[in-house]
């Protein structure tokens, strides 16, 4: 048999998961000139895109402009795409073996963190993961029931994905209907009671995770107030120095926008938004008929590790704050895939620089490889993902140099479209997205709106023929 990634034997590479990562993996494989590579990109959802079209908040459209580059990958010779069909439904990972010469996982990070407080099993205290999948339409979420009758609600966490949450609660109804929200989020949102929303950060302003264009959106909304409450506005000496001897222009940027909203005046606007720091909720306390009523916040204060680093401690001050919403969002998880390696302590599967590793011998699973989230957790943004892949495909590479492959008995490319028609004769090509694509652009524009999302999957199918 002739050499593997030759015009004659081409190296060929199953990625599981369509979202950024494996659009990054798979460029990064057609970039190189040594070899000549097919790529087959499964997804269990028909619609490619992952964190992009269900984690981008629907305000953000900017960001989801990336799927223009994706979309170029994809027009690619030797790039399939197999939509709606599962790892551990319709294939294994032993079927995957049997067809490619390498595996790639790139299935992000799905689940959520959770707080490890007493209360927080009571009803209305939600993952943020499954508010986010819930208002972008996901398949999964789109039956999810979020009660907006109450009041106040508090998001804890001072990451990008805490922000989106509050702004989005406290959006106009008119600023929610020029977004690519699923439709019975925008109707639920509309209708919501709430007036207050807090998010909350165990630490200081200066160590917020949010980033300056977040924070300063906060301020820009219709129909909401943004506040700080003056003294946790204030750096703590520590913070002032750490801050000064670094020199960090972003991050004293971003504390400037915080301290601007300190103390502000409120302008008379339905609802308000407080920013909250140095507080963390140590237990949530419900009604009689177990739903969250408020919850004690203790007062936290910095201090400096041996290692330089400021970490939070509680102090013996305590408040107690009325919610009737409880969001957390103190970071994604991954979760376990069927027949493949998993560290459940990082919630990621277990890898050294993207090659996975068994899970008794610590040694490198021949062919099998992780991208991004799944690889090394929720950290960075939709960009930090294209040299994580680089990284995983570069050791990619070196092995398939090393003969270091696995030695599939089908290498006929029609093989495995066989094999999935057979088993999930309702997948999805790239040409059913771009079909479903333009029907949800074309719904979208009658309203003055980017898109209106398809949200069933069974619609999604027949909206394409497939039903």
């Amino acid at each position: 048999m002739s050499t593997v990634g030759s015009e004659s034997n081409p190296l060929r590479v199953a990625i599981i998961g369509a979202g950024p990562t494996g659009f990054y993996t798979a460029e990064h494989l057609f970039k190189q000139k040594d070899y000549v590579v097919e790529v087959d990109m499964f997804e269990r959802l028909p619609v490619p895109f992952g964190l992009v079209r269900y984690g981008v908040a629907p305000d953000h459209q900017k960001i989801k402009s990336v799927t223009k580059v994706y979309d170029r990958i994809a027009q690619k010779p030797g790039f399939r795409f197999f939509g709606n069909v599962e790892l551990g439904r319709d294939l294994s990972v032993a079927d995957l073996r049997n067809y490619y010469h390498q595996i790639v996982y790139t299935t992000g990070a799905q689940s959520d963190r959770q707080l490890g407080i007493p209360g927080e099993e009571l009803a209305g205290s939600l993952p943020a993961t499954e508010f986010v999948a819930w208002y972008n339409g996901h398949p999964d979420y789109r039956d999810y029931e979020v009660d907006l009758s109450g009041m106040r609600a508090a998001v804890v966490g001072v990451g990008n994905v805490a922000m989106d949450v509050a702004r989005l609660l406290c959006r106009a109804p008119e600023e929610l209907r020029q977004t690519d929200m699923a439709d019975y989020a925008i109707e639920a949102l509309s209708q919501s009671n709430i007036k207050e929303v807090y998010i909350l950060g165990r630490r200081g302003p200066a160590q917020a995770a949010f980033t300056t264009p977040e924070v300063k959106e906060l301020g820009q909304m219709a129909d909401a107030d943004c506040y700080v409450l003056p003294e946790e506005a204030a750096l703590d000496a520590l913070s002032e120095a750490a801050l000064s001897a670094s020199a960090d222009r972003a991050t004293m940027k971003k504390v400037e926008v915080i301290q601007s909203y300190a103390g502000r005046e409120l302008t008379g606007k339905s609802r308000r938004l407080t920013l909250r720091f140095l507080a963390s909720p140590t237990e949530l306390f419900g009604d009689g008929n177990g739903r969250v009523q408020s919850m004690r916040l203790v007062k936290n204060e910095l201090y400096k590790t041996e290692a330089g680093t400021l970490r939070p401690r509680a102090t013996d001050q305590f408040e107690e704050l009325e919610v009737d919403l409880v969001f957390r969002a103190i970071g994604y998880r991954g979760k376990p895939l069927p027949g493949v390696p998993f560290y459940d302590n990082w919630g990621v599967i277990l890898n050294k620089e993207g090659r996975v590793l068994d899970s008794e011998t610590n040694e490198p699973v021949l062919g099998q490889y992780t991208g991004g989230w799944i690889k090394r957790g929720p950290s960075g943004v939709i960009g930090t993902n294209k040299p994580d892949a680089l990284e995983t495909v570069k050791h990619m590479l070196a092995d398939l140099a090393a003969d270091q492959i696995l030695s599939p008995s089908q290498t006929n490319a029609e093989a495995i479209v066989a094999l999935v028609a057979e088993r999930q004769p309702y997948y999805f090509t790239y040409a059913d997205w771009l079909k479903l694509d333009e029907i949800e652009r074309a719904r979208g524009a009658e309203h003055g709106r980017p898109r209106v999302k398809f949200t069933d999957v069974d619609e999604m199918l027949a909206a394409v023929g497939k039903r």
